[in-house]
């Protein structure tokens, strides 16, 4: 073959490659304006990597604690891995992936998962596996996470499986093609607007309580995996009123804490102690705490870390604390915003 024809043949694989890249960017979701729960987990990588304490979990990790509240009042640094639905072995694969970047002290793992034995649902799958970076990690959490109908190239080549958005492409899909804003606030996903509880819906009779082996062995594993990296795993309830929490469930979990020598908080329990009113603190009825509410109880879990975990105040940290002057400056100019919107 002549220079030549090798030096074009070359450009044309480039030319190819780079074409469906660019298409790639183009036609997959942005989570901007619109579903903005999938855009969280990529947000990560954006940050320092110094964290004190490292969430992860569903909604209700990321709707219902404030990462502000911890360093404001605490001086704690925190970050919340969160996303939509997020099951028991994406969060344990998100350890792994939040350790090949930082070793916090105390990892916080909401349990609600533990309800989820098997796959659920792809659209949830890809609001939390599309946002990690490459890894091991990403590859073990994808091939755990995959429905029936699921391919993994599809991950692989994310063109595959969105190529039929062409007719919902719009102005945002150019605007964010290589650069999206932050919807998060160190992974706290702020409301402020309000809609009391109101006949919230008894648990249905299920036909056994016990969670899944599938979910114990990933229990085990993040346990372990803790253990391990000298970090304190604690294990939280937080206080959403539905989905339904379950007698039997709150059982089997306060026996796992204790035969692991865990910590376990459920905030279902301490709605006097942390002053929370589901009149006021929720804005969906009481799935997800609003503002006022996450407020609340991300106050009582940081005397919690500071007093029984341990804790220290780095709020004399020079560097750490110029980068959280700007992080509380963003938070009380979206707080402010959606206060104005409300008017």
């Amino acid at each position: 073959m002549s220079k030549k024809k090798a030096v074009k043949y070359i450009v044309s694989a480039v030319f190819v490659v780079g074409s469906l890249f660019l298409l790639q960017r183009l036609l997959m979701p942005k989570y901007v304006s619109d579903v903005v729960e999938g855009g969280l987990i990529a947000e990560y990588y954006e940050e320092e990597k110094d964290h004190d304490v490292v969430f992860i979990g569903d909604c209700e990790v990321y709707e219902n604690f404030s990462p502000k509240v911890l360093w404001e009042d605490y001086g704690i640094n925190s970050y919340i891995r969160g996303s939509a639905q997020q099951l028991i072995w994406q969060s344990y694969y998100l350890l792994e992936d939040t350790l090949r970047y930082e070793k916090p002290d105390v990892v916080i793992f909401n349990v609600l998962a533990m309800q989820y034995d098997k796959p659920q649902r792809e659209a949830y799958n890809r609001m939390t596996l599309e946002g990690m970076k490459w890894s091991p990690s990403k590859v073990r959490s994808i091939r755990a996470s995959m429905t029936g109908n699921e391919n993994f190239l599809d991950y692989v080549f994310p063109v595959l499986r969105y190529h039929s958005r062409w007719s919902e492409v719009g102005e945002e899909d150019f605007q964010y093609m290589f650069r999206k804003e932050k919807v998060s606030h160190n992974g706290y996903y702020m409301r402020v607007d309000v809609k009391p509880a109101e006949n919230v819906p008894e648990g249905n009779i299920l036909a056994d309580y016990r969670f899944g082996e599938n979910a114990y062995a990933y229990l085990d594993k993040m346990t372990e995996l803790c253990k391990e990296n000298d970090i304190q795993l604690i294990l939280v309830k937080a206080p959403s009123l539905y989905p339904y929490w379950y007698d039997e469930w709150e059982e089997q979990m306060e026996d796992y804490a204790e035969k692991n020598g865990l910590l376990y908080i459920n905030f279902l329990e301490l709605t006097e102690e942390t002053g929370l009113d589901f009149s006021q603190d929720t804005y969906d009825g009481g799935l997800h705490l609003n503002l006022s509410g996450a407020e609340k109880i991300t106050a009582y879990l940081g005397n919690v870390l500071r007093e029984e975990v341990g804790l220290q105040d780095r709020r004399e940290e020079t560097e750490l604390a110029k980068i959280w002057q700007e992080k509380i400056a963003l938070y009380e100019q979206e707080k402010k915003r959606q206060y104005a919107e409300l008017r």
